[in-house]
């Protein structure tokens, strides 16, 4: 996994976080990790969060990854971006088949990963580009 960190407008610095995983399990554990770190940054950046934000931010990279993982060959890049009011959280991978959102099922065992994220998630959305797709989910610091 290779670290980025930087601002992307001249006028007014970014607070981001990018990483590149190769594949394999170990991506979901070290996703975590890319999280807890950034939210430490937000933090330490007297950025006002919820109280449970840094367990939803993680549970929502953690689904977004292992998605990734489990349908998409190749590599992953997870990207996070603090927005106005929010964490965007993007997950790229090389898949082209677009995330399946299952109606509530209590009875259905797994697959409710993409359930959870759009509950914790004001906004999800997904966009194809030349090499697979990416899947972004704004989380709302409060």
């Amino acid at each position: 996994m290779t670290p980025a960190h930087g601002p992307h407008a001249a006028d007014a610095p970014v607070v981001s976080a990018a990483v590149e995983f190769s594949g394999g399990s170990a991506m979901i554990p070290a996703s975590r990790d890319v999280v807890h770190g950034f939210v430490g940054r937000l933090a330490e950046g007297n950025v006002d969060l919820a109280d449970g934000f840094l367990d939803a931010a993680r549970l929502v990279a953690t689904e977004l990854v292992t998605n990734a993982l489990r349908h998409a060959p190749g590599p992953c890049r997870l990207e996070l971006t603090l927005v106005a009011d929010g964490v965007q959280i993007a997950v790229s991978d090389t898949g082209d088949g677009f995330p399946t959102f299952l109606p509530r099922d209590p009875l259905r065992v797994g697959r409710h990963g993409l359930e959870i994220v759009t509950h914790l998630c004001e906004e999800v959305i997904t966009k194809p580009h030349a090499t697979g797709k990416t899947v972004y989910a704004r989380l709302p610091l409060r």
